[in-house]
């Protein structure tokens, strides 16, 4: 472990098994592509020399369990990019709990760690700002999207009291890195936005950002860095798995089948059937008629919804681990087995898969594993004990935005989400099965209909920042604009805003 201390922008000491010559002419971040390429097999920690005391030694092989590893923490109460980078970006990415680790590109130049493997593959690649700070956050952003996984990580630091005061970063950096980072398209976008909603005119900053090329990564380039994982999160390979269903007899029977004839089965099935008929009565007879090598736990409840026939489902769980899954999916027999080998190759807790329908377009597939800033309620795989007390908002029953919240729970609870695009799940897309009817929402008799729908407005403001909704809100405008049939400018924008201010009123009656 290499570990560097830092100050005024500049190397001030380096503290190694041997003696680090560094170039006093030169950045921090050239330093560091230096002193990777000479040491490659170790890991990098940078601190700022005033917190060299609270660097938690201790706690960095925790941290850095594979080499794929970015993690920094931010010891003021802004991140080096304003929070006008939320009208740019709308991931959950942005809108970091600093209590716990949580996944985000957004790095810091008060402490972090980064191999210097992946340093010296990306010398060639990134350029070395001499902000430090731009530095990092530009490896981050986009490296991110081809494997590295990076944190807002608190363990990084200890006896830290109270959050640090640093100036935001002025609008000709957040400019720049936009126009480096995100399609051209969003510069202009973020100059309408700041001229809306904060009354700001920056047509400098807008100017100087063209001047920038935009920054790209070779999409396979850290494909060749060796990352297992030292981290042990699977003690015994059990699992369970549940299934709310409604209507799809054949279907759930073949997925049935599919899952009696895994190399490690699951050790319990967790099927929630509804039917809102109050004289019906299960039609999933084949559970008492076959046998099956697991045991199948089935509840029939008279209430439609996947929310709450999932929660049922969740208490029921007693493996360690539970794949949540749908009623109209196929695996191959070994894909549980290489779910958990990719589970402790990589030490993570939580894994949604890939999940294609039937001829899905091969381009469309994600090509490698990367941090998801969603959730896959019917193709992923949790650790149990990281969702006891997680559970799917029954304010967003036939709507939008269910999985997407529970994921944001997981985060938001310390829990970091990756996406795996193998083993791949078959999404067979069944028709709507039987006793289902359009649910009648609050809304539907409205004069003026909510736009976006309510539910998916309840996601945005349980969610995001500020900024990110009113940059949707923006997006939304223009994308809607074709779609409607008012073509006068004007009395659609009048009447958006009413539709607006309508789902707005709507989502608020959901929350409570």
């Amino acid at each position: 472990m290499i570990v560097i201390f830092h100050q005024n922008n500049k190397i001030v000491e380096v503290q190694f098994s041997e003696e680090i010559a560094v170039l006093a002419n030169k950045s921090i971040s050239q330093n560091l592509f230096e002193i990777a390429q000479k040491y490659p097999d170790h890991l990098i920690i940078w601190c700022h020399l005033d917190f060299k005391s609270n660097l938690n030694i201790e706690n960095l092989n925790e941290i850095f369990h594979h080499n794929k590893i970015m993690a920094s923490y931010d010891l003021s109460k802004y991140f080096f990019l304003s929070d006008s980078i939320g009208y740019v970006d709308e991931s959950l990415f942005v809108n970091v709990k600093k209590n716990v680790t949580y996944p985000t590109w957004q790095m810091s130049s008060y402490v972090g760690g980064i191999h210097a493997s992946i340093l010296k593959v990306l010398k060639n690649e990134i350029k070395a700002d001499s902000n430090f700070d731009y530095f990092l956050n530009s490896i981050a952003k986009l490296a991110m999207l081809n494997g590295l996984v990076c944190y807002s990580e608190p363990l990084l630091v200890k006896n830290i009291n109270q959050e640090l005061q640093r100036n935001k970063s002025n609008n000709l950096l957040v400019f720049r890195f936009v126009k480096q980072h995100y399609k051209t398209r969003w510069v202009f976008l973020l100059f309408l936005n700041l001229f809306l909603y904060e009354k700001k005119i920056t047509i400098f900053p807008l100017v100087y950002s063209l001047f920038y090329k935009k920054r790209n990564l070779n999409e396979k380039i850290l494909n060749t860095i060796s990352s297992p994982s030292y981290r042990k999160v699977i003690d015994k390979r059990n699992i369970d798995v549940i299934i709310p269903t409604i209507g799809r007899k054949k279907y759930l029977h073949d997925f049935l089948k599919d899952l009696s004839m895994q190399i490690l089965k699951p050790k319990n099935v967790i099927i929630v059937e509804q039917n809102p008929d109050l004289n019906s009565i299960s039609e999933l007879d084949f559970i008492q008629s076959e046998n099956w090598p697991f045991q199948i736990k089935h509840k029939f409840i008279n209430q439609a919804g996947a929310c709450n026939a999932r929660n049922l489902a969740l208490e029921e769980v007693v493996s360690e681990w539970v794949f949540m899954a749908d009623d109209d999916i196929r695996i191959e027999n070994d894909f549980i087995e290489k779910a958990f080998d990719f589970i402790e190759k990589d030490g993570v807790e939580q894994v949604t898969f890939g999940c294609y329908e039937v001829n899905y377009p091969e381009h469309k597939k994600e090509k490698q594993k990367i941090q998801w800033d969603s959730f896959g309620s019917g193709c992923s795989i949790v650790k149990t004990k990281n969702i006891k007390t997680i559970f799917y908002n029954t304010s967003f029953e036939f709507g939008y935005g269910e999985d997407n919240d529970f994921g944001a729970q997981l985060r938001n609870a310390g829990f970091d989400i990756m996406h795996s695009p193998k083993p791949e799940i078959v999404h067979i897309k069944a028709p709507i099965g039987g006793f289902r009817a359009k649910p009648v929402l609050a809304w539907n008799s409205d004069v003026i209909q909510p736009k976006p729908s309510p539910t998916v407005m309840l996601y945005k403001i349980l969610n995001l920042k500020k900024q990110q909704l009113n940059g949707y809100k923006t997006v939304l405008f223009f994308k809607f604009y074709k779609h409607q049939k008012i073509k006068n400018p004007i009395k659609y924008f009048t009447n958006f805003r009413r539709q607006w201010k309508s789902s707005l009123f709507w989502a608020e009656k959901l929350k409570q």
